[in-house]
């Protein structure tokens, strides 16, 4: 099945409602700048609300339906571009991508040309996990076009990349592959699995494996290192930081350097897990209101 169809399938029959009317908002985009063969695009962007645009980016081996509690209770006072990121979700995968952090930056960079062609306002970024590094590599590439960020639960801001070596970057995306093990990592996300984590959320942490090219695009951004050491310098921008205090993704030491690098930026919220914008909607949506 095709990354079209399986959104389309997602909008249809998701367990999840919230999860459905997000995917029912997924437009698909031409990035002319960025099909130069085939295999290239169309590119899933949720597109919803009115007001200034939200930039949002989600985390690693995640899609744009991580957002769905919160997309809801930000689209009345924002306008909200809710993307996957290049070689994750349901983008497409073409043979010839460069899953790497360069290429996904790149795919953004042309996303944000094509957003204020449609809102040339001044443009914000939420980015949890990985998006928070995502989001500070942009916020640094494009200071004219970006005015804040809020970084959830901000992963590799700090550390330095590890390249997964040949033969192990097969055999790890294999072991992300595994039921078990998928189902693990869902429930560590959350502040209390018991109470969170049913089949609605096993199946959002799992429909994009079913993407063409899930598994090979995963390896090469393995291979690749990744997002880390992302956060010093850090951008002139606002920046806000929320941080689970039951998050068990992202452990002491991690947690010990970020704090370092981001100070007085970082506010803990309680019974949150990794995942503040799924345990705690509501409170981000109203630290996105408030004035920084």
């Amino acid at each position: 099945m095709n990354n079209v169809a399986l959104v389309d399938e997602a909008a249809r029959s998701l367990l999840d409602p919230q999860g459905r009317e997000l995917a029912a908002q997924v437009e698909w985009w031409s990035l002319p700048e960025l099909e130069a063969g085939n295999g290239w695009g169309p590119w899933p962007v949720a597109v919803l609300g009115e007001g200034p645009p939200v930039l949002l980016l989600h985390g690693f081996d995640s899609s744009f339906l991580e957002f769905r509690r919160l997309a809801p209770l930000l689209a009345g006072g924002a306008q909200l571009f809710i993307p996957d990121l290049f070689g994750f979700g349901f983008c497409p995968r073409p043979p010839d991508g460069d899953y790497s952090p360069s290429g996904v930056l790149r795919h953004l960079e042309a996303l944000v040309a094509a957003i204020q062609q449609r809102n040339p306002a001044p443009l914000g970024l939420i980015g949890a996990s990985m998006g928070g590094s995502v989001a500070v590599e942009l916020a640094r590439r494009l200071p004219e076009q970006v005015t804040q960020l809020l970084l959830l639960a901000p992963a590799g801001l700090t550390g330095r990349p590890m390249p997964l070596p040949p033969l192990l970057d097969g055999l790890g995306v294999r072991f992300l592959a595994l039921p078990g093990v998928r189902r693990g990592l869902c429930r560590t996300a959350f502040a209390d699995p018991e109470a969170s984590v049913g089949a609605a959320e096993l199946e959002i942490a799992s429909l994009h494996l079913q993407s063409p090219g899930w598994g090979e695009a995963l390896r090469r951004f393995a291979r690749s290192g990744g997002f880390a050491g992302c956060g010093a310098p850090l951008p002139d921008q606002p920046i806000r930081v929320l941080w689970g205090a039951n998050d068990r993704i992202l452990r002491a030491p991690q947690k010990k350097a970020a704090l370092a690098l981001l100070g007085e930026r970082v506010q803990e919220l309680e019974a949150c897990g990794h995942l503040p914008h799924l345990d705690q909607a509501a409170t981000v949506a109203a630290t996105w209101f408030t004035p920084a």
